[in-house]
């Protein structure tokens, strides 16, 4: 079975794909000063809850834009399932090509989203992802990657609103039925979700002029179903998105094999 680990700036997910299906979705809140032990002893007991013996796990992918988390997750592969795991870097091979001026720039979860969004669904393609950040990105026909646009998070303008502004309340989420807000949270909840639906929509507007013809829009991350309420311009929402593109990208690439020496140490610890 494969071990897929999606590190965002947010949440760490961990899922087991036996081939055909997940067998198991988790999540853990991300923490670059967590070690690998600690992982574990989370990890183990949702494992042996799903019916899943670690010794099942032949494989691992991991796909991070948070460098720092990068050694724990590493080790926990390392040292609870002796395996070396495939780290998802500009530098394998995704399949397509990435047309942009530094690809080793580009975060590992907007590679993954392209490979499983033109996988699906074929190109061109707009793909937005409502994460830590909002992302958009562009899809060629053949696959290739185009770029994008970074915009803050929802969650993280939400933040910002409220400790840059002494009299703004911390609030939810949530689709206000109008428009215009007669309350402060209302209010607020109208500026950050119509907001962010116009900054879609325009954004949506700006990419297709720009490349020249039509696109198909989809939409990933956690907040993507609230937001595509409000619009029309999403097509099509895909939870599982970046969990896809960590297991096509294994698919495609040879699984790392873990040296002898470290194989040793592991026998004996």
């Amino acid at each position: 079975m494969l071990l897929v680990i999606d590190c965002g700036n947010t949440n760490v997910v961990f899922a087991v794909r036996d081939g055909a299906t997940w067998r198991g979705t988790w999540r853990i809140r991300t923490d670059q000063q967590r070690t690998s032990d600690e992982y574990s002893v989370w990890l183990m007991t949702l494992l042996e809850h799903a019916g899943l013996r670690r010794e099942e796990i032949s494989a691992a992918v991991i796909g991070t834009v948070v460098p720092a988390a990068l050694y724990h997750l590493r080790r926990l592969c390392r040292d609870w399932f002796s395996i070396e795991p495939l780290i998802a870097r500009s530098t394998l091979d995704w399949g397509f090509e990435i047309r942009v001026n530094n690809p080793a720039e580009v975060g590992a979860d907007r590679l993954l989203n392209a490979l499983a969004g033109h996988r699906q669904f074929g190109g061109p393609l707009i793909i937005v992802d409502f994460g830590t950040a909002t992302t958009f990105d562009v899809v060629d026909h053949d696959g290739a990657y185009l770029g994008g646009v970074i915009c803050p998070g929802v969650n993280l303008s939400l933040e910002a609103l409220h400790q840059a502004a002494a009299q703004l309340p911390r609030i939810g989420i949530a689709r206000p039925q109008s428009v215009i807000g007669r309350q402060t949270v209302p209010a607020m909840q109208s500026g950050i979700y119509w907001g962010y639906v116009a900054m879609v929509e325009g954004l949506v507007a700006r990419i297709k002029v720009e490349y020249g013809g039509p696109m198909k829009v989809i939409a990933t991350g956690g907040l993507a179903s609230l937001f595509a309420e409000g619009t029309m311009v999403i097509e099509q929402i895909e939870d599982d998105l970046t969990l896809d593109g960590l297991r096509m990208l294994a698919e495609r690439n040879p699984a790392p094999t873990l040296s002898r020496e470290r194989t040793r140490l592991i026998e004996h610890e």
